[in-house]
């Protein structure tokens, strides 16, 4: 087991006061295929729109580092929330901006997707420029700016396509994968249309060689690329954290953060097969232990599952005090802690615990 404590173990943080309801996505149980992205899209839209300049205050939270600073995917940049925004760049860490992962010019600048947080991140300026609206892919070679910049642009290499790509780190590519896979979703075209009179651009409109009317959405191309990102960078701490933070804001999550294998029911190898998801709350083979309770020095859970199990202990003003992965030494060391009431959350696979826990020191 890791006792990983504050300033080192942010990226195992895991938001529980941003939780959806119990139900949230019972609308989707037993659907497959198309009925199964409608009936996400109906649990998603909708979404409470955050203004354009408001996508900053929402980074405070969803893309946080251990140390408070803004995490950028797109290059090795320290920011500092609010300041140096872009602005005016002439290299790599002059400043950051908001970068839409979805380029905005595929959807002319429309709103909600123009400030949707779930693909619009925050970036160091100059890489977004060397991004512009190239699709993600795979390349060879290719030119990264340097030695602070994360990602490159080349001729793909990935079967589907040879034009310019931008390929981002391994590390952040499941990230994108999903965030694809939400933009598919939420913006799916619906019938009838919802306000025929402002009508929203679907992403089957709009174009290039990602969205079509095939696939649910996606092209060939980014059904194959970002199924292979998907599974090759499974969903990470730091990607719970956001959607909960993006949840607070927007009202909305993204549902391939919560049950990753929805992709696969949706475009990959479960397309046939209805989904039906069982939460561990709907579980009565599944319990958990935390004891002793109050605790002095040494706190013990127990979690009756063969999955991989994360932990974050919150203080009652949600700040975070410990993380880490359970192995097989299930214990947390609290005799660093004052004496108080806490908050444990177990996290299992897109399903999440709160328990409180009563610490008193010696």
């Amino acid at each position: 087991m890791k006792h990983l404590f504050v300033g080192a173990f942010l990226l195992y943080v895991v938001s529980i006061f941003a939780q959806p309801p119990i139900n949230y996505y019972q609308p989707a149980y037993n659907k497959s295929d198309s009925l199964l992205r409608k009936a996400l899209q109906g649990i998603i839209d909708n979404h409470t729109i955050v203004s354009y300049d408001g996508l900053y205050n929402v980074y405070t939270t969803s893309d946080n580092t251990a140390d408070n600073k803004v995490w950028d995917m797109y290059s090795y940049c320290s920011w500092t929330h609010h300041n140096k925004t872009c602005g005016n760049y002439t290299k790599v860490c002059d400043c950051y901006n908001r970068e839409h992962s979805v380029p905005q010019s595929w959807f002319n600048k429309k709103s909600p997707m123009v400030s949707d947080a779930f693909h619009v991140y925050p970036t160091d300026g100059k890489v977004n420029n060397q991004r512009g609206n190239y699709p993600f892919g795979e390349c060879s070679g290719g030119t990264i700016l340097d030695n602070k910049a994360k990602g490159r642009v080349g001729s793909s290499t990935f079967s589907g396509y040879s034009g310019t790509v931008f390929e981002p780190v391994d590390e952040y590519k499941g990230d994108f994968a999903r965030t694809y896979f939400y933009m598919a979703t939420r913006y799916a075209k619906v019938e009838p249309e919802p306000n025929p009179l402002k009508p929203l651009p679907r992403c089957e409109e709009w174009g290039n060689k990602v969205f079509s009317y095939d696939n649910l959405g996606l092209t060939n191309y980014a059904v194959n690329l970002f199924l292979k990102w998907h599974r090759q960078d499974p969903v990470s701490p730091k990607e719970v954290t956001r959607n909960n933070a993006i949840y607070a804001h927007q009202d909305n999550r993204n549902p391939f953060i919560d049950y990753p294998e929805l992709a696969e029911y949706i475009w990959g190898t479960k397309k046939s097969l209805s989904w039906n998801p069982t939460s561990l709350d709907e579980d009565p083979n599944f319990q958990y232990f935390v004891y002793p309770n109050p605790v002095s020095d040494i706190l013990y859970v127990h979690v009756d599952t063969t999955k991989n199990v994360q932990y974050v202990l919150y203080s009652v003003d949600k700040k975070v005090l410990a993380s880490g992965v359970f192995d097989s030494n299930w214990s947390i060391d609290v005799r660093a802690l004052q004496s108080g009431m806490y908050v444990l959350q177990i996290y299992v696979e897109g399903v999440s615990y709160s328990y409180k826990v009563l610490v008193n020191s010696n």
